[in-house]
């Protein structure tokens, strides 16, 4: 069967549209804050949105139908088209030179990434700073589930869009039209993110400052406005402890969310992988605490002990960089691979577990892991019971062969890329620490790494090759692997 391509083309446009909206809004920032670079954020808006203008009038004539095939090239292409027209504010207003810098800041933001290549962040203008925070925010839930919810005016159905698109093997919907579901969707995130800013501003910080780090949070993004992450306001706990809870609410699964919306806890307490998410979290907090009370050489100035002491203190820049990482948000209060090497080896394995599935977190995802874990203790019953038909059961349910084997896939797809990553950016010159490090945050959208990529450096001292490559594991992360590569399979572009 012949690839629709006008509805590729099509919907390229639409997303183009939707970007370019985006930035009016970096623009009026820009405008309010009069940071000099209003007229060049305004001018890649006109430019992202005549381009997606253009190519929705000359495929306004096409098959309405999308199918599978076409979902998958959507999915990759259009987060590539919003990324190479994302690029735009930067370039057009100098504020990040060269190409190559200013799309792997593009993509950071659009995989909720949160590397960055920017030395002084807080030397950037206001409508630059609030652009980089909206291509999270863009990306955090996915502008294709945003497209989703405006395909019924093309007259266009989405299922094959949501089902490329959306984070983690849950197939969980809410409503049986996919787009009530979209829409639904991005309500929660909607509201989590006035909820947030409102409190942030609350709790003392600036009302830019406080949109800027909702939109970071909601996404599990982790761009800041300052140089220091959230270690700036490490003397307002309150701050700190305010973003850990909406970290903790972005890293779970939204449908969850709305189940709570809706009356229905019971859920909520009974779900599996809430259960072990929230376990893992405050296992990892209280150990993390307990070491760098006890053990951590950390200078008193990074925890600035307030009134309940040091020991509130280490609990608390522990709980935060736990759930920071947990969720891949990436935001850091200090630089915790200083925290003693037991620490550096446990923050590394918390990069490859991941949010859960259905939130805007990156990683394996948990429900990955109990699964996999499950099916390989259910191995040795199937040992000794080489005739008995044991599945794997999740939330009492049981689960279809077919989805555990295309999870075991995905774990060994994604510890191979994770090899393949960290031998490219060895061969660039990259030592050991910094290398399998720049991988494991690239391809888990977490941002803050090890070694040279440190949680107080950043990204610009890769080569240009690395940061390309970088780039390339944050998108197979953030499309979750299997949406990109099987493109590059010969057997995908035959005619069926």
């Amino acid at each position: 069967m012949a690839l629709n391509s006008k509805i590729i083309f099509h919907l390229m446009g639409l997303l183009l549209l939707c970007n370019g909206g985006f930035m009016v809004l970096a623009a009026i920032v820009s405008g309010i804050y009069e940071d000099g670079v209003t007229i060049e954020i305004a001018l890649a808006a006109i430019v992202t949105m005549l381009v997606g203008t253009l190519s929705m009038f000359y495929t306004r004539e096409h098959d309405k139908e999308v199918k599978r095939r076409e979902g998958y090239i959507i999915v990759t292409f259009g987060w590539l088209v919003m990324s190479i027209s994302g690029m735009l504010p930067y370039l057009f207003s100098e504020s990040i030179p060269g190409v190559t810098n200013a799309f792997f800041e593009t993509i950071s933001g659009y995989t909720t990434t949160g590397a960055s290549i920017v030395d002084d962040i807080e030397a950037l203008p206001e409508g630059i700073l609030f652009w980089r925070s909206l291509t999270h925010w863009i990306g955090g839930m996915g502008i294709i589930v945003l497209a989703i919810a405006i395909l019924p005016l093309l007259g266009i159905g989405g299922m094959q869009l949501f089902a490329a698109e959306a984070p983690g093997p849950s197939g969980d919907k809410l409503h049986p039209r996919i787009t009530d579901t979209a829409k639904r969707l991005w309500l929660i995130y909607f509201s989590y993110t006035v909820a947030e800013t409102i409190l942030l501003k609350l709790a003392g910080m600036s009302f830019f400052d406080a949109i800027n780090h909702s939109l970071a949070t909601l996404s599990t993004g982790g761009f800041s406005t300052k140089n220091a992450s959230m270690a700036y306001w490490n003397d307002q706990p309150l701050v700190q402890y305010i973003v850990i809870l909406f970290m903790f609410l972005a890293g779970s699964n939204f449908v969850l969310s709305y189940y709570a919306f809706k009356g229905k806890v019971q859920k909520v307490i009974m779900d599996e992988e809430f259960k072990v998410y929230s376990i893992l979290v405050v296992c990892f907090a209280l150990l993390s605490a307990l070491v760098i009370y006890l053990k951590a050489n950390v200078p008193v100035s990074d925890f600035h002990p307030m009134v309940f002491g040091e020991a509130e203190s280490a609990f608390r820049h522990a709980l935060f960089q736990v759930v920071s990482v947990i969720t891949t948000t990436g935001f850091v209060t200090a630089d915790f691979t200083a925290w003693t090497p037991f620490l550096t080896i446990l923050f590394f394995i918390l990069m490859f577990i991941g949010g859960s599935a259905g939130s805007t977190s990156g990683g394996i995802k948990v429900m990955r892991h109990v699964l996999i874990i499950k099916n390989g203790l259910l191995e040795f019953k199937r040992t000794l019971h080489t005739n008995a038909i044991i599945p794997v059961r999740y939330n009492n349910k049981t689960v279809q062969q077919h989805i555990v084997y295309n999870i075991i896939a995905f774990f060994v797809l994604y510890m191979l890329l994770f090899i393949i990553g960290s031998l490219v950016l060895g061969a660039l010159g990259l030592d050991f620490i910094s290398a399998i490090g720049g991988a494991a945050s690239s391809l888990g959208n977490v941002g803050p790494a090890f070694g040279e990529l440190n949680p107080v450096s950043n990204y610009n001292s890769l080569p240009a090759f690395g940061k390309w490559w970088c780039g390339i594991l944050m998108l197979l992360g953030r499309l979750e692997l299997f949406t990109v590569l099987i493109l590059i399979t010969p057997y995908f572009w035959k005619r069926s």
